[in-house]
């Protein structure tokens, strides 16, 4: 079945640096889009990172020259490395794979449970 689990979140400093990763199985990975979303307390969901099966990559604006997403095809991970972490950085970060249907091929997307990153003193 699938799964997308995500690891690498907890407590950081304002200024430092955390890796998040989210290990994947269960579907065919390199077809698909990798994304990036937040969720702060009590805001919307909001996409943060995008990475395209060619590797094109996107951010939102907020984070752009900050963070940094990577794909690993062969261990069918996604990586969010996050510098220069601000507190407005923090969110629960959750990762999600999407794949546009075609007539031979239904539309899918995925998601994972989430893991928490807190940016403070």
């Amino acid at each position: 079945q699938v799964q997308l689990v995500e690891s690498g979140g907890g407590w950081v400093l304002p200024g430092g640096s955390r890796r998040l990763s989210c290990t994947t199985s269960g579907f065919t990975f390199s077809t698909y889009v990798m994304n990036w979303y937040r969720q702060a307390a009590g805001k919307e969901r909001e996409l943060v990172a995008r990475i395209s099966s060619t590797r094109t990559t996107s951010y939102a604006d907020s984070v752009k020259g900050r963070f940094t997403i990577a794909r690993d095809n062969v261990s069918k991970t996604v990586y969010l490395q996050m510098d220069n972490l601000k507190p407005e950085d923090t969110a629960a970060y959750y990762c999600n794979a999407f794949r546009d249907g075609t007539y031979n091929v239904h539309q899918s997307e995925y998601w994972g449970q989430g893991t928490l990153v807190i940016v403070s003193e």
